[in-house]
């Protein structure tokens, strides 16, 4: 394994999508929890579905509609699932806040660090290309990656082989000279299928799926990247 380009996931990996829930309490007291939960769960769950009705489009699947406006859909879903009133400013101040996610503590640091070992560095998101200037530019990392990659460019979404092939299709590297990191499970299985080497950053320290080859490595946040780049014989500068 000879790494060329470290590749993230955002949502989730770079981005706490959990982090939401502290406005949503002060929003519906006592819901606050409830509606981080579902409002993730939702939203990826449309991704699947718009992907999964239309997936060999050669144009993208034609129900394709942004990841910003998925979200906002969803959360409208989970509001009115947990019969929570939406008529006020609720919803426009959940998605402001969406669009400004707490960055996990880690991820400047371990950055820098690969930058300076000379590697490639990118972001591969479902996410909208807006969305995701403005997630990076709040994070204080836009003088860090390389690449930010949207699947926005063909209208599907991952777990589509399309998706992770957005990064060939950006940086000259082979599949085996990626390491992709991703704290999304499924999203890790689904570029370990793809052929990258990846990283699953177990955050809450759930099991392994049931299905499928597991990840070539496995932490608990993204220090384990330098880790692995160490071992590698990759110091960072």
């Amino acid at each position: 394994m000879k790494i060329k380009a470290v590749v993230f996931d955002a949502y989730g990996t770079l981005f706490d999508v959990y982090s939401i829930q502290a406005l949503a309490e002060q929003l519906y007291p006592s819901q606050g929890s409830n509606i981080a939960v579902m409002w993730r769960e939702k939203q990826i769950e449309y991704t699947r579905l718009i992907t999964q009705s239309d997936p060999h489009n050669p144009t993208g699947s034609k129900y394709y509609q942004p990841f910003w406006e998925l979200t906002r859909l969803a959360l409208e879903y989970v509001l009115d699932r947990l019969k929570l009133d939406r008529s006020g400013n609720s919803v426009e101040a959940l998605m402001q806040q969406y669009a400004h996610l707490t960055p996990f503590a880690e991820n400047l640091e371990v950055m820098r660090q690969i930058r300076g070992s000379g590697l490639t560095t990118a972001i591969l998101s479902n996410g909208s290309p807006d969305m995701l200037t403005a997630a990076v530019l709040n994070a204080g990392m836009t003088d860090l990656l390389d690449h930010v990659i949207s699947v926005d460019r063909i209208g599907l979404f991952k777990t589509a082989p399309e998706s992770y092939g957005l990064v060939q299709a950006s940086i000259p590297v082979g599949k085996e000279e990626v390491l992709f990191v991703s704290s999304n499970a499924w999203d890790a299985l689904g570029a370990t299928w793809y052929g990258f080497n990846t990283l699953w950053v177990n955050r809450q320290n759930l099991p392994y799926e049931a299905i499928g080859p597991r990840p070539h490595f496995m932490g608990a946040d993204l220090t384990k990247v330098t880790d692995i780049l160490i071992g590698q014989g990759r110091t960072a500068a």
